[in-house]
């Protein structure tokens, strides 16, 4: 793999910022007695803590299943997974490398279209941005008595703020209707090129590709299938967070309340642009659970030890998946060699 400078600049900013928020989330607090606060907990709670996630993980995959089998390809589940997984370890390096990178490693082992399987990430996103902003409104109207202040400067503030910003910048209405402009001069031109020639460019194959990857959640063959897997990812990543709290004394007494406004807290800090969401799910988790009168410290020990038992599974399961899709792969090309053999004899 040839070196590039500026990927590599740019991993170790985003590395920089992620350190930078969780020295920020540390600031003040001793990092033993956090550790020490941690070595506490109750590992049968944080092992089923992650058991749901890792349930959560295999209902995403087959959800996303759901969405390629529209055009035409009916991928096993397994190999399904595995591709996610290793875009979740993509991840890791560099946040929103992973949509790119499981859809690589599922066009290479079930030869699916690239832009076809991109477009139905592009749709899977749509439906978990639509998911959190239920989380958020669910959270709002649980927990607004208790949290109401936090609530509207920490969550409520920043996106209206976002949203008035996005809906009245002229460089980002400017932005828009540039790039539709473009867009639709490109597709126009492709058009007329084609006829012309008579022959599709690659770039107008891959716009296709991507809109019919896009157009898949308008064909699927099992929409209430696709809305229950939507649903359980949610449920179960809830269950995940709630379980987790029992396994540290300082949470062990919260409600389902406060479940639900920590995986909230956590949905918003996982989608933060930084590798693995490193310190912005330490700030937001340990900060809301100020809100519920734990201190500082346990607030930290809670967010740590639920971070790093997430990124274990990805660490783990993302590694395990690379080395499986390696045999797989390494097995096909001895099958195929022995074929070849036999034809030859």
């Amino acid at each position: 793999m040839k070196f590039k400078p500026a990927s590599f600049i740019k991993f170790l900013l985003l590395l920089v910022v992620a350190g930078g928020l969780l020295f920020f989330a540390f600031r003040g607090i001793r990092l033993n007695n956090v550790i020490q606060e941690m070595l506490r907990a109750n590992f049968f709670w944080l092992l089923l803590s992650v058991i749901f996630s890792v349930l959560a993980l295999i209902s995403r995959a087959y959800r996303w299943k759901l969405l390629i089998e529209p055009l035409g390809y009916s991928p096993r589940l397994k190999r399904t997974f595995y591709a996610l997984m290793v875009g979740y370890f993509a991840n890791l390096a560099f946040p929103r490398l992973g949509e790119v990178t499981r859809c690589g490693t599922l066009n290479k082992t079930e030869s699916i279209p690239f832009p076809s399987l991109l477009g139905t990430v592009i749709v899977e996103r749509a439906v978990d941005v639509i998911s959190l902003l239920i989380c958020i409104i669910l959270t709002i109207i649980i927990e607004y008595k208790r949290l109401g202040n936090f609530l509207t400067s920490k969550i409520i503030n920043p996106i209206i703020g976002k949203l008035e910003y996005a809906l009245t910048s002229p460089v980002i209405i400017a932005a828009i209707i540039i790039i539709i402009t473009l867009l639709l001069f490109a597709v126009r031109y492709l058009k007329k090129r084609a006829r012309r020639t008579g022959r599709r460019s690659g770039l107008a194959n891959f716009l296709k590709e991507l809109v019919k990857g896009i157009k898949s959640i308008a064909r699927l063959k099992n929409p209430w299938q696709f809305v229950f897997h939507s649903v359980a990812i949610w449920v179960l990543y809830f269950f995940s967070a709630y379980v987790g709290l029992f396994a540290l004394p300082a949470t062990m007494h919260l409600d389902l309340g406060a479940a639900l406004f920590i995986l909230t807290l956590g949905g918003l800090g996982m989608s933060a642009p930084v590798q693995g969401g490193i310190g912005v799910y330490h700030l937001l988790v340990s900060q809301g659970l100020m809100l519920y009168g734990l201190t500082h410290q346990d607030g930290l020990a809670f967010a740590t030890l639920v971070h790093a038992s997430q990124l274990a599974v990805v660490v783990l399961l993302g590694s395990a998946s690379l080395f499986l899709l390696f045999l797989e792969n390494k097995n096909s090309m001895f099958r195929k060699s022995d074929l070849k053999s036999e034809i030859v004899s």
